[in-house]
């Protein structure tokens, strides 16, 4: 999948609904992105971890009923080891409960459109169920969500770290990190019934890619799979952004407005994602009014700019009004009246 569009490059059985294992935690970690990023939590905010917490089995940095963590060392923690006890900390944290964290993490992924996906716990351990269950795209879809919250993704590319003033050591599961150019993480997982898992991105250029692997025979396929999925991509693709040509948009009649004509602008440059060798063959498609009435409010909507490749529509620009424009009092539409017959 491409990372700026959300366009699916090449899959499998990508809606197959598979066990994720530990790559669950996407979704965890996406919600404590979403928390920080927008000021509900922050990471000097300290967390006391409770019996269930420290009770979770699997990977875990063994942490004990009471003590306290800040949520920068919980999110190391579960983002660089997959500790399952920090996971369920964070959760508890943000949702109250693990039970009220894991519908969070389920509203979010219906929001998301993740039409595959039953998360039963936040950590992805699957002995106790047969109904935590996600596919290869909606992975995909909630690691390019994730990959918007830098707050949490830097940790996720850290080959090693440590807690408890060194004490407890934290080495990446993803041997992509540090192996594969460009790495910009995601998350791994492993489990008896869901086999070696992986949502593995990385950005070279302007182009970031994400490759998804769920139910690999051993650790070295998925990594490997993974790889090729990702080396195909930046084989084949190209971001590119495409200018747009000013005599394109041309200005806007308004009628009956203290202003006679407006300018349309247009937003900050996008990027497109497109098969090498083509990135010549753009095109820019316009739609815009021939007028409009006043009065016109400042930002609104005139028209647009479509581009497309070989008839299919890769990104569009609105057209907007760079300001607002008053309508013309009746005194005003005499005086431009008469000017116009006397002229």
């Amino acid at each position: 999948m491409d990372v700026s569009t959300g366009k699916v490059l090449v899959s499998f059985h990508q809606g197959d609904r598979l066990y994720p294992a530990s790559v669950t935690k996407i979704m965890p970690l996406l919600l404590v992105g979403e928390a920080l990023d927008s000021g509900k939590i922050k990471l000097s905010d300290t967390v006391t971890a409770s019996g269930a917490a420290a009770s979770k089995g699997g990977s875990q940095i063994w942490l004990k009923e009471g003590e306290t963590m800040t949520v920068e060392e919980l999110v190391k923690a579960a983002a660089i080891y997959s500790a399952n006890d920090a996971c369920t900390a964070l959760g508890e944290f943000l949702g109250g409960s693990e039970e009220g964290f894991v519908r969070m993490m389920n509203d979010r992924a219906a929001q998301l459109e993740m039409k595959n996906t039953t998360f039963v716990n936040c950590t992805g351990l699957d002995d106790e169920t047969t109904e935590h269950l996600t596919s290869a795209l909606d992975v995909a879809i909630m690691g390019r969500e994730l990959l918007q919250h830098e707050s949490v993704v830097q940790y996720s590319t850290v080959w090693m770290d440590s807690l408890r003033g060194g004490a407890t050591e934290l080495v990446n599961t993803n041997k992509l990190v540090r192996f594969y150019e460009g790495a910009t993480g995601l998350k791994t997982g492993t489990t008896s019934k869901a086999g070696c898992c992986v949502a593995a991105s990385a950005r070279r250029g302007d182009t970031h890619l994400i490759a998804v692997v769920l139910g690999s025979g051993n650790s070295d396929d998925r990594f490997n799979t993974a790889k090729r999925l990702l080396n195909w991509g930046f084989a084949n693709y190209a971001t590119v952004t495409p200018k747009i040509e000013p005599a394109l948009v041309a200005p806007v009649r308004v009628l009956w407005g203290e202003e006679r004509w407006i300018v349309p602008e247009y937003p900050a440059e996008m990027t497109v994602l497109v098969p090498k060798g083509s990135e010549g063959d753009l095109q820019q498609q316009v739609d815009l009014a021939l007028d409009v009435e006043a009065p016109v409010e400042e930002g609104q909507r005139l028209g647009k700019i479509v581009v497309t490749l070989d008839g299919e529509t890769l990104g569009e620009y609105t057209l907007t009004a760079p300001e607002a424009v008053a309508k013309l009092g009746y005194k005003q539409i005499l005086l431009r009246l008469l000017s116009a017959l006397s002229g």
